[in-house]
């Protein structure tokens, strides 16, 4: 210390650490919710300033960007979001349609020694061409050195968001007796069909739950839920209840605040996100199965159960070919380019965070912590160094060339 000045003595120039600056961080915005999600989620838990590009696909941009390789050709300028220096030194981006743009970007970047590209999900071209990958189970990435593997998709639950989105509610939902059991509702995927049979089911063991425990329902639909199968839903509850009825940009949404207020969770097997944001309260997290047949977790019909069987008639109505591709494309489709949701369910079941409906929450279960983002936000921190500048990348990825299409990186892809 220094007795005149009660301030630590400066470092000899030689061993003073460098001054940190945040790598100019771009969050590429697509046209999926969750992807856009994620993406937030992670450049906010980095702490470091960021600029949003909204970006603007035109209908072609399968064909451009399979064939032209890095490259603007498939998106509209004119409406998305300028692409001009300064250039950033951290892309965080997801989906394919934003592949070839962000590998345009490195390239007038300076290349992959002044810029990172992390991407979130699974991507088409070749992984090496990515400095990180965050990607989650139902993908079924190998084990690469720059591929990071989290259990759930990344979320924006935090502690003080869901304390303010729940002393927002706790008045209006002060009559509602505890315990709370929030029903979280998504919709048609995949291989799910959300029908009116499925709705019924869901509202039966959702107010059985709630009334064998003297509580309440608190229920939120989501864009995707079919009015049909929430009628059926409605008409099966015998338990106090709230039922909100989503709205698009609806600022009143009270999604947080049940997750905040409710004892128990209920969220339907269609949705990754819901699965992740219920989870991550470190509730009892319970999933309600939506799939039929083989390898179905749906709890059964019970005998008392006023719920009636799907007609011939509604089973003609309800038919949707997506089902059957899904089917069929996990059964004979290239690995790389189908997705196996069940593959997250069950290691939420497995971790000890979820349960099927219908099955009983063991009482001295404590559900583990998540940590997906904590360790997302480290392996990209670990791309930079201590001044904030873009670390040399390893060899195994500075050897992969720049250029070229996705077509023959993805028939690569496909069959290695």
């Amino acid at each position: 210390m220094s007795l005149e000045t009660g301030n630590a003595a400066p470092a000899p120039a030689e061993t003073r650490a460098p001054e940190f600056r945040p790598p100019r961080t771009w969050l590429m915005m697509g046209h999926k919710a969750g992807d856009n999600s994620q993406i937030l989620a992670l450049a906010e838990a980095l702490g470091w300033p960021f600029e949003i590009k909204r970006l603007v696909y035109r209908r072609s941009e399968l064909l451009t960007n399979l064939l032209a390789g890095p490259t603007l050709m498939g998106l509209v300028r004119e409406k998305s979001s300028p692409l001009e220096p300064p250039w950033p030194e951290l892309v965080i981006s997801a989906g394919r349609r934003n592949e070839p743009l962000i590998r345009w970007i490195q390239t007038r970047a300076g290349g992959r020694e002044r810029i990172k590209l992390v991407h979130v999900g699974r991507p088409w071209a070749l992984h090496e061409c990515y400095d990180l990958i965050v990607t989650t189970p139902q993908y079924r990435l190998p084990k690469k050195p720059n591929i990071l593997h989290n259990e759930l998709p990344l979320h924006r639950v935090r502690p003080e968001r869901l304390r303010e989105a729940g002393e927002k509610w706790a008045e209006r939902l002060a009559h509602l007796p505890r315990p709370r059991v929030a029903v979280m509702v998504g919709g048609n995927a995949g291989p799910y069909n959300f029908d009116r049979e499925n709705g019924a089911l869901l509202g039966y063991w959702a107010s059985r739950m709630a009334r064998e425990a003297g509580g309440s329902l608190l229920v939120t639909t989501s864009a995707r839920t079919p009015k049909k199968a929430l009628a059926a839903l409605e008409a099966q509850i015998d338990a106090p209840a709230f039922v909100y009825r989503w709205r698009p940009n609806d600022p009143d949404n009270p999604y947080f605040a049940f997750l905040a207020l409710a004892e128990r969770l209920i969220v339907t097997c269609d949705s990754m996100s819901m699965l992740a944001e219920a989870c991550s309260t470190g509730k009892p997290v319970f999933i309600f199965d939506l799939l039929r047949g083989r390898g179905s977790k749906r709890p059964p019909v019970p005998r008392d159960a006023a719920i009636r069987g799907r007609s011939l008639l509604e089973r003609l109505a309800d038919f949707h070919p997506r089902p059957v591709i899904y089917r069929i494309g996990m059964a004979i489709g290239p690995r790389r380019l189908t997705r196996d949701v069940t593959l997250i369910h069950a290691r939420q079941v497995q971790a000890g965070r979820a349960v099927w409906l219908g099955q009983p929450w063991p009482e001295d279960r404590n559900p583990p912590p998540m940590r997906d983002l904590e360790r997302a936000v480290a392996a990209v921190r670990a791309l930079f160094g201590a001044d904030g500048r873009p670390l040399p990348p390893p060899p195994e990825l500075a050897r992969i060339p720049r250029g070229g299409s996705l077509m023959p990186e993805l028939y690569q892809r496909l069959f290695q």
